[in-house]
């Protein structure tokens, strides 16, 4: 099939040069408004689709692909994370699944490094402060936060993103530590000079910061609930660049709400888009709107793999980020 006869629908709006790029490619439909599909457009789009170019807001289930046209041969995820995706539906009907790799972690790090340093510190707090007319000058005692330098980090996942998170960890003077489905090699346990724990009980318990930075599996769903954050000490602090169904939510704001931790800082939650009231009620909270990945650059290589997947699968050339059920 000519490229230029591929039909290409796009879920959400790309960066320009993106979807120039995929216009001159392919027979492209782009989403002009951005609005997230709704399940019906998604049938839709499915339904007359060669190629859908999905985003985390398009929830494709089991039953959207049965019903999908026999002509859709592919889901170009732009994203790294493919929770959205029934993975295994889409294999069993032999339609191939791709994601975005790799591009978003510098981001995605950089985001998690800002949060670990500005909840001890206390710079929205102070921010706010500042507009609400409330400095009146310095004093001794004044938004007095943490320290990082010295302290203990947790990570939880230690892939790309994870260890793009300890390297800057290390640099800030942290301790580093990790949990993670497998052990990873010794020559990167070497470079940030981390230390393992298969129990992740047992590691969370002594830690003075967690950064999740594990993907959203069926494993992961509330790997960080209720008993498990009764575990962390007093004074530790969550960070959550991940997604928001790794730690059950509800349960993190009672403990935030009684003291029995310090502080989080989330880019991701539970109900996205909706922010559960609890949360935008409490002062030891920064919550952010899911811009972790969010930079031009980031975005616009994400844009680059799409392409590369699709030419590539079109060809009938290997496809280089192709996602199989088995390894999820």
């Amino acid at each position: 099939m000519p490229r230029d006869t591929v039909k290409v629908v796009i879920s959400r709006k790309l960066p320009k040069p993106v979807e120039q790029r995929m216009s001159e490619l392919f027979d492209v439909e782009l989403n002009t408004n951005d609005e997230a599909f709704t399940e019906n457009r998604l049938a839709d789009a499915l339904e007359r689709a060669d190629v859908f170019v999905s985003t985390l807001t398009d929830n494709i289930t089991a039953e959207l692909i049965a019903n999908a046209g026999s002509q859709l041969k592919m889901i170009a995820q732009f994203g790294a994370g493919v929770d959205n995706i029934d993975v295994k539906a889409a294999a069993q009907k032999g339609i191939i699944v791709t994601n975005t790799p790799g591009v978003l972690t510098e981001d995605t790090a950089d985001m998690t490094m800002a949060l670990i340093l500005a909840l001890p510190r206390r710079m929205v707090q102070g921010v706010d402060a500042l507009r609400a007319g409330e400095f009146k000058g310095w004093s001794p005692t004044y938004m007095l936060g943490h320290r990082i330098f010295g302290k203990r980090i947790g990570i939880i996942g230690m892939g790309r993103i994870g260890q793009a998170v300890a390297r800057r960890a290390r640099a800030f003077g942290l301790e580093v530590h990790y949990h993670n489905r497998n052990r990873v090699s010794p020559a990167i346990e070497a470079q940030f000079a981390t230390t393992y724990w298969e129990s992740l009980d047992q590691m969370i318990s002594r830690m003075d910061i967690i950064s999740v930075n594990c993907p959203a599996t069926p494993a992961t769903y509330h790997l960080l609930h209720e008993r498990r954050l009764k575990l962390l000490k007093p004074h530790a602090y969550i960070v959550n660049t991940s997604r928001g169904e790794v730690i059950d939510e509800d349960a993190l704001i009672s403990a935030l709400e009684a003291g029995q931790i310090a502080g989080a800082g989330l880019d991701v939650f539970q109900n996205e888009p909706e922010i559960n009231p609890r949360l935008l009620a409490l002062k030891n909270v920064i919550l952010l709107p899911h811009m972790g990945s969010a930079t031009v650059e980031a975005r616009t290589e994400m844009g680059e793999k799409v392409i590369i997947n699709i030419k590539n699968f079109l060809d009938g050339h290997m496809v280089p980020d192709r996602v199989l059920p088995e390894l999820i």
